[in-house]
């Protein structure tokens, strides 16, 4: 098996719940391809560099995942299929890490001051 962190950029006319459906639902599809999900972030909806599909802002999610390497090109698929996932970004990594990703750490240091 190998690591991947999956980053999915969804539209941004997207609710918080319907974004959290469609993790759920990648998720679920993982599972059916035989892998994992190890952890999931939600990054919330950020500005984007530039339009793409119309869409100023999107809801990002990263998705520690287990899977076989011979099954991203699977995941990839469904990824290009699906109408509300404007980008997506997997990597392959040596190990998953344990901490909260930059992203998450910047929102919580933005919390506190």
């Amino acid at each position: 098996m190998a690591y991947y962190e999956s980053v999915l950029v969804f539209r941004q006319d997207l609710t918080e719940p319907q974004v959290k459906d469609k993790a759920a639902k990648f998720t679920e599809i993982i599972k059916e391809l035989g892998g994992d999900v190890k952890s999931t972030e939600f990054w919330g909806l950020k500005n984007l560099a530039y339009v793409i599909r119309k869409n100023r802002k999107a809801h990002y999610v990263m998705l520690n995942v287990e899977l076989p390497g011979s099954q991203i090109t699977e995941l990839e698929r469904r990824s290009r299929i699906d109408e509300d996932v404007i980008r997506f970004l997997n990597v392959r990594v040596e190990e998953l890490s344990k901490t909260p990703s930059i992203m998450m750490k910047k929102n919580t240091e933005e919390e506190v001051a």
